[in-house]
């Protein structure tokens, strides 16, 4: 019977191989931001701020569906493809993650195929999501937003793109708490611009975090305007960063906000 702990010495031979060579490949393909557990290797094991974006999904996963059977995805900034894989693990008919970095991209392809998932991978930009065919059932805009120069104009345009659901994720700053403004001020009242509650965007104009595309960081209260100025409802705020809403008044005058403004009659 001595054949069965040489059995046992070989199988974890070839799975400490495997893993090596899993290791190696994740290694091949440069700085992970996601950290994904790709059969028990993780791809980001030392990320700063823990195990993300794990610790996140946890914090909001609830206000998800746990069967997407029949819904469509849209996942922009894709980046190592977590949240496109947890959403096709749902069952989502089908899962569009996209992305400006070829990196992000190849990492998310490598970890969809390595843990047998079949999602779609696309470069494109979060203000190019108009030429995208159809709508989505829902959108992850996750971690984005503070990333861009006219984070507006973007998420203008991205309601395109939601039929159903857009979860909303960025960084925040400053404070974190809302409460109802007037409907108008008169122009001498600048006392407003001295609260900290109100709707305000720190514009960095270097660097933040060592990463010079941090440009806007809103705080709460200007989150939860833009949204409404886009023509969102907020549905649910499950935690600090995380806004889930759906198209109310996306449509004006039979036109997009984004291109009333473009064209002017806004």
């Amino acid at each position: 019977m001595s054949s069965v702990p040489e059995l046992h010495q070989q199988t974890n031979s070839a799975v400490a191989l495997e893993s090596g060579q899993l290791a190696q490949r994740i290694s091949e393909l440069g700085d992970w931001f996601h950290n994904l557990n790709l059969h028990g290797v993780p791809t980001a094991p030392h990320h700063f701020l823990g195990d993300f974006p794990k610790i996140k999904w946890q914090q909001i996963a609830s206000v998800i569906p746990e069967d997407l059977t029949g819904a469509t995805v849209l996942d922009v900034g894709c980046n190592g493809g977590f949240y496109s894989i947890e959403m096709k693990k749902r069952g989502a008919k089908r899962v569009l993650g996209i992305d400006v970095d070829d990196r992000y991209l190849n990492q998310a392809r490598f970890a969809a195929e390595t843990l047998g998932v079949e999602i779609e991978l696309q470069k494109c930009s979060v203000y190019s999501t108009d030429k995208l065919a159809g709508q989505f059932d829902y959108v992850l805009f996750m971690g984005v937003f503070y990333h861009l120069r006219y984070p507006l104009m973007a998420l203008d345009n991205l309601v395109k793109k939601v039929r159903g659901k857009l979860v909303f994720q960025t960084m925040i700053r400053g404070s974190a708490e809302a409460r109802q403004w007037a409907e108008n001020y008169p122009f001498w009242n600048t006392d407003i611009f001295e609260e900290r509650d109100f709707p305000a965007m720190y514009f960095i104009e270097k660097s933040y975090s060592n990463d010079p595309t941090n440009w806007w960081i809103p705080n709460r209260a200007a989150v939860e305007s833009m949204l409404r100025s886009s023509g969102l409802k907020i549905e649910a705020h499950p935690e600090p960063e995380t806004w889930v809403c759906r198209p109310a008044e996306v449509i004006k005058k039979g036109r997009y906000i984004l291109d009333l403004e473009l064209e002017g009659p806004l």
